[in-house]
């Protein structure tokens, strides 16, 4: 975790670099003093503040999942509040453009492939897949018994990771309409029609 006391303008300057950095080079080229200088600060700001690279993608995994986070929470709020509406939010906060950016879809891909052999990394992306389920399994229950909730909810977690993934590796413009169509779908066959 970064120190206390870091202004939040110049924290952002470096995740945003990082973000850049990875995407320009990937995450075993970035160093710290590129990330510094697209950031236009100096490395020892980094070791101060982060402790050093590692400290940093930390910090810039954990921006990633807040943006997720706060997207999914913004849908969420202004979708109808049924179980099919709340399903249809995650949905779309999952796609939303914060998260399908060329250089997002790049940073996430590097963060998936680094949490295989990182601790830290690895239990931020469990915590990530455990609040997808636990948010799906939730408002799949409100219409569904439990047992066909949570296997609803396991098919559309693995039904939006993989139209995301296939997405990003397909190369060109992501699709984002016909990838939550997909999903949609999903959802519309696993629910009762009174669920509205």
């Amino acid at each position: 975790m970064p120190k206390l006391g870091m202004p939040p303008i110049r924290r952002n300057q470096l995740i945003r670099a990082t973000f850049e950095t990875i995407d320009r080079v990937g995450l075993a080229d970035a160093t710290i003093a590129e990330i510094a200088g697209r950031a236009g600060l100096s490395t020892g700001i980094i070791s101060h503040y982060f402790g050093g690279k590692d400290g940093l993608l930390n910090a810039a995994m954990r921006q990633i999942l807040r943006e997720l986070r706060d997207a999914v929470a913004q849908c969420a709020t202004t979708a109808d509040k049924s179980p099919r509406g709340q399903l249809r939010a995650i949905i779309d906060g999952n796609f939303d453009p914060t998260q399908v950016s060329p250089t997002a879809m790049r940073v996430w891909l590097t963060f998936w492939a680094a949490s295989m052999h990182d601790a830290p990394l690895r239990r931020l992306q469990h915590a990530n897949d455990r609040r997808l389920y636990s948010n799906l399994s939730h408002q799949f229950q409100r219409a569904l018994p439990r047992d066909k909730a949570c296997t609803a909810a396991r098919g559309l977690a693995a039904m939006i990771d993989g139209l995301w993934l296939r997405g990003s590796l397909a190369g060109g413009e992501f699709n984002v309409a016909q990838a939550k169509q997909i999903a949609y779908e999903y959802l519309d066959h696993h629910l009762p029609d009174n669920a509205h």
